[in-house]
């Protein structure tokens, strides 16, 4: 006789779903899981990655289920087997990876993904400013090659490197990345980023935001060729000299949050263009110079008084044979204290001083990008070692990192901890006397908003 029991939504009762169904089974056989799969999380990141136009650029299975294995947990590319069976998700055999690496290079799939990325970005808008960075990725490897090279690290090791080069938008969505042989100087991988950026899109009237690494007068002018407009940082020991006019005239009366502004010839000869300097004070940054100043001040009296061993200290002189503090460097190091300078080529009557700061200050958006894609993406190759692998590599890198950029944009909330969240939500399918059912985990309260926040994104 049948049973006038109603079978309760699965999505709520689960587990009143199966003890219902085990009653009109009338049988001692017990259920088996047959099935388990993280169907949200997957369902949230296949979405992003096509939102973000990237399965139209790049139509291949296996190389979206690599990167999204990535935002999930990264790891080998072997080891992203185990992630993805994890997941529920059908893996792709080891030499299926391989050949997949092979054609992103072949095929510029990078290219491609930028090209998305970019419509992505001005998808409501011409996009008006850029912020560009470098990193070092290193290697624990003994010998270098054309790639892999030993050079200045900013992770201060002394292993073969690469150094890696990228643009984002003012809210770190990234643009472009870029792989340089890893003793390549810092200005030099702005202007090959900047027109490959360029060629591609064929942008102009672009400001682009760099920190004072890539200073030099030489970068700056063929920057400035290429039709971009720029705000660099500037290095703060060229402020007395330019700002010697105001000292004059003011003292060194300086005011919270004001900006000073001077001109300054850089390059020599033919290549000599002035440039506009404006510098900000800032009473905050003021007392941590100064507790820095005071720090290795102290330090430098040490060494005067025969207290520590001779050192290259900053503030120290050698007054014939005997060491003393340099109270005429001293004296300069605290007139500066609390400035910060930036070079550009734009007119103050287009973007005054205030301006220009809060543009620069902007540049926390890459240096957060870099840090996503070094801890939660882990970007360092190390399993990687010929240069068209490290490539395919970063490619998967870059677009992970799009992925997780558009996802904490869109829900207010860390790429780990909507991993972390939505990760466990899984569909279990259930044999019962022949009969399968699927129960799903209901999303909790965190779940659940961040699933509301994606639906629109």
């Amino acid at each position: 006789m049948a049973s006038n029991e109603a079978i309760p939504s699965l999505r709520d009762r689960p587990s009143a779903a199966i003890s219902v169904a085990l009653r009109r089974a009338n049988t001692q056989v017990a259920p088996i899981v047959t099935g388990s799969r993280s169907r949200v999380i997957w369902e949230v990141l296949e979405s992003a990655y096509r939102r973000l136009g990237f399965h139209a650029v790049v139509d291949d299975d296996v190389f979206m289920k690599l990167v999204l294995a990535r935002v999930v947990e990264p790891t080998s590319k072997a080891d992203t087997i185990r992630v993805l069976d994890e997941l529920g998700v059908e893996a792709p055999g080891l030499r299926t990876i391989w050949r997949t690496l092979a054609r992103c290079v072949e095929q510029d799939w990078r290219g491609k993904l930028a090209t998305a990325a970019f419509a992505h970005a001005t998808r409501h808008g011409q996009l008006k400013l850029v912020l560009y960075d470098v990193t070092t990725l290193y290697f624990e490897a003994e010998d270098e090659d054309a790639l892999r090279k030993v050079g200045m690290s900013k992770e201060r090791r002394v292993d073969p490197q690469i150094v890696v080069g990228m643009l984002v938008t003012p809210d770190g969505f990234p643009l472009e990345v870029h792989e340089f042989p890893g003793n390549t100087g810092e200005t030099l991988t702005l202007l090959p980023v900047l027109r490959a950026f360029q060629n591609r899109h064929q942008v102009d009237d672009v400001v682009v935001v760099a920190d004072a690494g890539m200073l030099s007068a030489s970068n700056l002018n063929q920057i400035e060729d290429a039709g971009f407009s720029f705000i660099v940082g500037s290095r703060i020991s060229k402020a007395p000299y330019d700002l010697a006019e105001h000292f004059d005239r003011h003292g060194g009366v300086l005011y919270d949050g004001g900006t000073l502004e001077s001109k300054r010839i850089m390059g020599v000869g033919p290549n000599a263009r002035e440039r506009r300097v404006v510098y900000h004070y800032s009473a905050k940054r003021d007392r941590r110079d100064n507790h820095t100043l005071d720090k290795q001040v102290e330090r430098a009296q040490k060494i005067a008084d025969g207290k520590r061993p001779l050192k290259k200290d900053r503030f120290v002189k050698l007054t014939g044979t005997r060491p003393a503090v340099d109270q005429a460097l001293v004296d300069r190091a605290r007139q500066l204290a609390g400035l910060k300078g930036y070079v550009t080529n734009i007119p103050a009557i287009r973007l005054p001083g205030g301006e220009i700061v809060a543009a620069y200050h902007e540049l926390f958006q890459v240096e957060a990008s870099f840090r996503m894609a070094k801890t939660d993406l882990r970007a360092r190759p190390m399993f990687h070692h010929e240069a068209d692998s490290i490539h395919a590599h970063l490619t998967i890198v870059f677009t992970a990192l799009a992925i997780s950029r558009h996802l904490q944009a869109a829900t207010g909330v860390s790429i780990r901890k909507i991993v972390r969240t939505l990760r466990p939500l899984r569909d279990v399918t259930i044999r019962i006397n022949g009969n399968e059912l699927t129960a799903t985990i209901p999303p909790g309260a965190e779940a659940h908003a961040i699933l509301e926040a994606t639906a629109g994104h």
